[in-house]
């Protein structure tokens, strides 16, 4: 039997995804998840319906990327969603200035990260949570539709979430729109290779809209989210 690997002393997250611990030093981590779940669901309660946006961190204000995000936020707020994101800079920082500026509201769960990643100041209310999955989780809870920009692996990660969500039946089939033809282009070449090779089921494709124009966007969530479930704007 191999002998296991010496733990590093690390981070509470890294050291519990790392393999088995003292059942101790389990119970002790599963209080803090809960801990910061009650911490998100208090902060949240009160949003109010919400679209969350998705997109990276990475690009600057002025970047056509980020100009497309407040376009959608400011969209959004004015069909009378609350604007949801990551609450960091770039693609979610534009997302929740565009809602703002529109008169909307604009709410953040920010991810908790080693290089201090800030709430943007747009937001109306944030939340500041140390573990992804329950960011994540927070992200989706309080959402009528996800709007997915151009990011990187987190993107991708929360897309995905929001998708096998919808196709296992776990949440309502809300709407998802994948903004940004020609940089999803190559993702979506492989979700239709995904389709011909039986991964996934041909209606699957029908669970987003992919699209670079905002208001067909807006159209689309006007259709499967405010009238599908009877939302009013108050």
């Amino acid at each position: 039997m191999h002998k296991p690997l010496p733990r590093l002393k690390t981070s509470s997250e890294r050291s519990f995804l790392g393999g088995p611990q003292s059942r101790l030093k389990e119970f002790i981590f599963t209080l803090k998840v809960v801990i910061e779940f009650i911490k998100g669901f208090r902060v949240l309660h009160f949003t109010g319906p919400s679209v969350t946006i998705f997109g990276s961190a990475r690009f600057p204000q002025d970047h056509p990327y980020c100009k497309n995000a407040e376009e959608l936020g400011a969209a959004m707020a004015r069909l009378g969603f609350t604007v949801m994101t990551g609450g960091g800079p770039g693609i979610m920082e534009a997302a929740n200035r565009g809602a703002k500026l529109a008169g909307g509201r604009s709410v953040g769960c920010n991810i908790m990260l080693k290089f201090e990643q800030q709430p943007n100041p747009y937001l109306d209310t944030s939340v500041d949570i140390k573990y992804f999955f329950v960011r994540k989780t927070l992200l989706v809870k309080y959402s009528y539709a996800f709007i997915v920009l151009p990011g990187g692996f987190g993107t991708l990660d929360e897309l995905f979430e929001a998708l096998t969500l919808i196709q296992t039946d776990k949440i309502e089939p809300f709407p998802v729109v994948l903004f940004g033809k020609e940089y999803h282009a190559p993702l979506m070449s492989h979700i239709l290779k995904m389709k011909e090779e039986g991964a996934i089921s041909p209606e699957d494709i029908n669970l987003m809209l992919f699209t670079d124009d905002v208001a067909e966007a807006v159209r689309h969530i006007e259709h499967f989210a405010i009238q599908k479930y009877g939302l009013t704007k108050g």
